[in-house]
């Protein structure tokens, strides 16, 4: 497992902050356990004309940049208020069905949140917390290699136990060979023919 697929593997959720429907991990605990892996990691805050974020009649963005083994990844975020609307350097109005509603113009703190959360979102791309950016509530989970072999002579010992035929059961999960199925269908795979093995008795 490569460090990639440990950092993607890591469970993160009990560091995890949900607020107006968005989830935040701890920066604080996301670099910690970041540097665990890259000692030599670094990162930077991206400013333009000495400011550490830029603005125009839009809105306001902040970038990040990591750097770790060589290898540099950007990364950039919204100012946003607590109920996720753009920020800008003047308050602004905006309709809703319940009648006007004002943002109140960034200050230096939401900067520094955006910053930080802009870091964090960075590392996601390194493999840490980054199935919180696809939606998922768990990481993917990626089995070791010794893992995937006990999985695989499992299910070759159970498809000569049940009598399966081998071409039916590849053309099932569409694959040409019993080492190309996914963990997920490994599996179920397995669970497919415990229960036929079951029946058979």
């Amino acid at each position: 497992m490569n460090k990639f697929e440990k950092l993607l593997s890591l469970n993160v959720n009990d560091k995890v902050e949900k607020k107006n429907g968005l989830s935040y991990l701890s920066w604080s605990y996301a670099w910690d356990y970041f540097v665990k892996e890259y000692p030599d990691a670094t990162y930077e805050i991206v400013k333009f004309d000495g400011k550490p974020y830029y603005a125009d009649n839009s809105g306001a963005m902040c970038y990040t940049k990591v750097t770790a083994n060589g290898l540099t990844h950007e990364m950039w975020l919204p100012i946003m208020d607590g109920a996720n609307n753009a920020m800008k350097s003047e308050a602004y109005e905006y309709d809703t069905k319940y009648g006007k509603k004002t943002v109140k113009p960034f200050t230096m703190f939401d900067v520094n949140k955006t910053i930080m959360r802009c870091l964090v979102k960075n590392l996601a791309m390194f493999g840490l917390g980054l199935y919180i950016y696809s939606g998922e509530d768990l990481p993917e989970y990626i089995p070791t290699a010794e893992e995937k072999i006990d999985l695989l002579q499992k299910i070759k010992a159970l498809i000569s136990e049940t009598s399966t035929n081998e071409i039916d059961f590849l053309k099932f999960f569409k694959v040409s060979a019993t080492s190309e199925l996914s963990y997920e269908n490994q599996l179920k795979a397995i669970q497919m023919l415990e229960a036929k093995k079951a029946k058979s008795k």
